[in-house]
């Protein structure tokens, strides 16, 4: 395991104070009061703003972004991120603002405050020099496609148990992978195989983590819950088999329908979707590893004590993961690709790229998400499955996210805007449920799926 990230003030107000980092994480530096490392809102810390930088933790890895701030943050002397004299933080342009990977020894300055870093590898020496990585973008260029996945998954004995099927076309891509659907060569079942790529080298400890905290999810069966097959994988590449969702997600029926749905088809769907994710959210998951959940002890007949969790949060919830099947003419809706996210991310195989931002992004993430990664309650899934169904009802994304604007800094300091505002059709009765679900400042409204579900039901 990977020695602390460790941040030591060297200078400023809080000279001598020191904040450990032992696992993966998020930290927001700055004045405001719910910033993880908050320095003194006085006249001797003007020139740092409330959300200055965000830091990207994965032991050893550090990486720092700055939020266009008026002073900018430095980096061995070096100035990121600074936006341009006589521009508001709206108007800052956010390619000004890459992101930087830091090493051992590294120091960082925020107005008179001085960090230096301290990864755990003393012994390996560093250049000093700020390494931007704002180029640095995933590619699926090296993705198998349709060919080369029937190649694989017939030609290596670990794939044994999807051998007897073949891949007929591809489905999609994302960020971290592709999917396809594949046909059982004797049944004729259809199942989906999703093909996943780490961003970082697989170790055995990784992997074995990853497909441990996959597996948890096979425990999932609910009819508005993608049925989990199995888990695979060959080297540095992981294989998924799933249910195949005939009529693909809520993004392909948002274009279908010309970017939004109506009230009468959008409502159905969301509240499948959430009876989905109340089953999932408190389910009983056997392992006894599972640093979120509930951690609770299921008595089995022969009288042995086995440990288990109480149920999963999804972390990555949005219009491209609540895919939809068509069955007897009706569109049943259906919670996907759980327990993806926290794997990814518990294994460290998403890189510093955090799995559970979209990619990157707080689009569908409430405030309490973005400030504390490990903020896992399944009250950001009931706020971000709310989101989700905002975009579906107007359009457009429950928060403006100008493209001149950092859109972590927007998620911390702007507020969702009124859904009827964006679309005066929503009766106004159900606007007043979706308006209070999205509130996240200073705390979430609904805690759980179930209450959401019925504050709906209560208006419809």
């Amino acid at each position: 395991m990977a020695n602390p990230v460790v941040l030591k003030v060297t200078q400023g107000a809080l000279e001598g104070k020191s904040f450990s980092f032992p696992e993966r994480t998020t930290c927001i530096v700055g004045r405001a009061k719910d910033c993880n490392i908050k320095l003194p809102d006085d006249k001797h810390h003007e020139t740092i703003s409330r959300y200055h930088c965000r830091l990207e933790i994965n032991p050893p890895n550090i990486r720092i972004r700055d939020f266009g701030s008026r002073n900018g943050t430095y980096v061995n002397g070096n100035k990121i991120g600074q936006r341009k004299s006589g521009l508001s933080v709206e108007q800052a342009v956010i390619d000004h603002s890459p992101e930087y990977d830091l090493s051992n020894g590294d120091e960082i300055k925020v107005g008179q405050t001085v960090f230096s870093v301290d990864t755990g590898d003393a012994d390996i020496e560093t250049d000093q020099t700020v390494v931007s990585v704002e180029d640095e973008k995933t590619t699926l260029s090296h993705f198998p496609d349709t060919s080369e996945v029937n190649e694989q998954i017939h030609q290596f004995p670990e794939l044994q148990g999807i051998s007897d099927f073949t891949a007929i076309k591809e489905l999609g891509r994302g960020g971290m992978g592709a999917v396809f659907l594949t046909r059982n060569n004797q049944t004729g079942e259809e199942v989906a195989l999703k093909v996943m790529l780490p961003q970082v080298a697989v170790n055995d400890f990784a992997r074995n983590m990853f497909l441990r905290e996959t597996r948890n999810t096979q425990v999932l069966n609910h009819p508005n819950v993608v049925k989990l097959l199995s888990s695979q994988s060959h080297g540095d590449i992981f294989y998924f088999t799933m249910e195949y969702c005939n009529r693909g997600s809520l993004n392909d029926l948002a274009k279908q329908r010309g970017g939004k749905l109506s009230v009468d088809e959008a409502m159905p769907l969301m509240l499948q979707a959430l009876d989905g994710l109340q089953y999932a959210h408190t389910v009983e998951i056997p392992s006894a590893e599972q640093s979120d959940e509930v951690s609770v002890a299921m008595y089995l007949k022969d009288g042995a004590k086995q440990e288990t969790s109480k149920g999963l949060v999804h972390r990555d919830l949005k219009p491209a993961n609540i895919y939809l099947s068509e069955q007897s003419g009706e569109l049943i809706a259906k919670v996907g690709d759980f327990g993806l996210a926290k794997a990814f991310d518990t294994s460290g195989l998403s890189g510093q790229t955090l799995t559970g931002g979209v990619g990157g992004s707080p689009i569908f993430m409430p405030r309490q998400q973005i400030l504390n990664f490990k903020y896992s309650k399944p009250e950001v899934d009931v706020w971000a499955m709310m989101a989700t169904f905002y975009k579906m009802l107007t359009g457009t994304y429950p928060r403006d996210f100008p493209r001149n604007q950092d859109p972590w800094l927007t998620a911390l300091k702007n507020a969702p805007v009124p859904v009827r505002q964006r679309n005066p059709d929503i009766p106004p009765r159900l606007a007043e449920v979706i308006d209070e679900a999205l509130i996240d400042e200073p705390d979430l409204r609904f805690h759980t799926a179930d209450q959401l579900s019925q504050a709906i039901k209560s208006v419809l």
